[in-house]
């Protein structure tokens, strides 16, 4: 299966009445910023309800009676446990035992499975997992992904939906109808708040967005995007995690199932635990702004690690970054920064930075 190198969301031209130039991610022109102010975007998040167009995910459908079984050794979840109606995110992995992309994994049942993924190599590692199976994978980019975040999100949504979503526990999802059009509903997002991802098709997906608009879900860019994903600790494949990185180096070691006899790379990847080479960690970083990234960051003028995905929260009013250290710099620990013109101090921190009993997404 080859991957298409130019996609366009039925929602482009929603964006650039909004101010969106569409630059280019994973394939797809994408709202990095719109003519409002990202602030205002973020405080929609976190206060009432605000929209991202996930889009530019890719939706890999593994339908088949070998579904379970191909899905199950590309990633680090033991998926036999996850019920129809139940979703995971998990590690996808490459046969050395490093991470070739993260993703989130929904069961819908009768021997069908979708995979939601970035940039990673998700769909390449599936085809090979796929060989000499009764399977097949259907790369469906007519699917849209808008993704309603923020605490009225249930309120907002509720009224329009055919089932009722305060039933609807924390990564689990469902058919439905929305605004009287057929979707699937997902208790999932990538803000640190309780929200829904409504996954729609092309045809009628930009009506769900003018009604949401209507509904009073703001309209999100990937500027707000950024500083809620970093205020709650959320990874960005290619920014935080690469193909060189394992999963307990990043954070991730919770998406491995330790029992799971069989999945690829794993004895490379549990003869690399207790040996990384770096950890994910915050930043509190002094400094009035956001920084650009890529900062060195040294202890005792020696270089520790770099700074790899930074925003500045004017609702925490510190300037946020996630880096990646050697693994004995111990939160607490002052670190100096340097690069494009900076040359100040950062304390590393635990995460998430929001909410760090993690209650609003469980709510």
């Amino acid at each position: 299966m080859t991957e298409e190198l130019s996609r366009t969301s039925a929602l482009a031209d929603r964006h650039r009445a909004l101010g969106s130039g569409l630059e280019d991610w994973n394939g797809m022109g994408t709202a990095w910023s719109y003519s409002s102010d990202p602030n205002d975007e973020h405080d929609a998040v976190r206060e009432r309800a605000g929209m991202f167009d996930m889009s530019p995910l890719k939706k890999v459908f593994v339908r088949g009676p070998d579904s379970m079984t191909v899905l199950d050794h590309a990633t680090t979840r033991d998926l036999t446990r996850l019920a129809p109606g139940q979703a995971a995110y998990l590690s996808v992995m490459t046969e050395d035992g490093k991470l070739a992309d993260d993703a989130i994994v929904s069961n819908n049942g009768d021997d069908e499975w979708m995979i939601v993924h970035g940039s990673g190599q998700t769909l390449q590692m599936l085809e090979a997992s796929s060989e000499g199976r009764d399977v097949t994978l259907t790369l469906d980019d007519d699917l849209h992904d808008i993704s309603v975040q923020g605490p009225k999100s249930l309120d907002i949504l509720n009224p329009h939906c055919s089932i009722d979503l305060g039933q609807m526990k924390y990564f689990h999802h469902a058919p439905a109808e929305l605004f009287g059009y057929p979707v699937r509903l997902s208790r999932t997002g990538y803000s640190g708040e309780r929200g829904y991802e409504v996954f729609a098709d092309k045809a009628y997906v930009t009506d769900i967005w003018d009604k949401l608009v209507d509904a009073g879900v703001m309209p999100c860019s990937f500027t707000a995007l950024d500083k809620v994903r970093i205020e709650a600790g959320l990874l960005f494949y290619d920014y935080d995690m690469t193909s060189v990185h394992t999963p307990w180096e990043v954070g991730l070691g919770f998406t491995v199932n330790a029992s799971k006899t069989s999945f690829r790379g794993r004895e490379a990847l549990m003869a690399t635990k207790g040996h990384e080479k770096l950890r994910n960690v915050g930043l509190v970083i002094d400094h009035e702004d956001m920084v650009a990234g890529g900062e060195e960051l040294s202890l005792n003028g020696t270089n520790v690690g770099t700074i790899n995905s930074p925003c500045y929260s004017h609702r925490m009013d510190k300037s946020l970054a996630l880096a990646h250290v050697k693994p004995d710099v111990a939160d607490g620990t002052v670190l100096r920064v340097q690069g494009d013109g900076i040359d100040t101090t950062a304390t590393v921190s635990s995460l998430p930075f929001y909410d760090p009993g993690k209650t609003r997404t469980h709510a």
